[in-house]
């Protein structure tokens, strides 16, 4: 056969070849997608395998609470009305306010609470003080030149808000307000991503009240 001749017929049949490959039906039938429910077991199990306990940085906090599990089921969406005002309602409820009413401290102290960043890393004692890390979120005073932007400016947040002498009557709501803010800032929004400083026990009811104090006091330099 003519070399030519020898490649066309090769050609042709390499063809046939592959058209019945192409018309031939499947063998192995294709496996169903997981479900939704599966992938999220198995995403949790991988979670919980990629950590362990490391001094005083317990596994335990991957579990959710309710609020948590309804944000994250959310997957950054909106919550339904009645989901957000469930969520709402039961971050409200859990608020603790002063036994004594008393909501303010030492302003001094609070600053010193604002720009600390200490506390609940495995590598910190169960001794190391925790501080509020605010200034990873907010900017607190004029005279900062880094700070976070996750969260509005506190600077001037007492004065914005009229505060002139945080003992009178006129003050009391704006007070209450920011202390619930403080405690559980999903009672103000469902998904919030603010720390819940007193529902989690991040800072003690004496550190809150000088964080307030840092906020609405008039001497304050958050109020300069």
């Amino acid at each position: 056969m003519h070399p030519v001749s020898y490649l066309l017929a090769s050609a042709s049949v390499l063809v046939a070849l592959a058209l019945t490959g192409c018309t031939s039906p499947a063998t192995t039938p294709a496996a169903p997608a997981p479900s939704a429910e599966t992938l999220d077991r198995e995403a949790l199990a991988m979670i919980r395998g990629s950590f362990r306990d490391e001094g005083i940085a317990k596994t335990d906090r991957l579990e959710q609470d309710d609020a948590n599990a309804a944000c994250s089921a959310a997957q950054g969406q909106p919550l339904s009305d009645a989901q957000a005002e469930a969520v709402q309602q039961a971050a409200l409820v859990s608020v603790k306010h002063p036994s004594d009413g008393n909501y303010l401290g030492d302003w001094q102290q609070g600053e010193a609470i604002a720009q600390s960043g200490r506390g609940m890393t495995f590598t910190d004692s169960a001794k190391v003080v925790n501080g509020g890390n605010c200034y990873n979120c907010h900017q607190i005073t004029k005279q900062e030149i880094s700070f976070g932007t996750i969260g509005p400016s506190l600077y001037q947040y007492g004065k914005n808000r009229g505060i002139t002498d945080p003992k009178a009557t006129t003050a009391k709501p704006i007070i209450e307000y920011t202390w619930v803010k403080l405690w559980n800032a999903r009672a103000y929004g469902a998904c919030s991503q603010m720390p819940r400083f007193g529902h989690l026990g991040l800072l003690s009811e004496e550190q809150l009240r000088h964080v307030m104090a840092l906020l609405v006091d008039p001497r304050s330099p958050v109020n300069q």
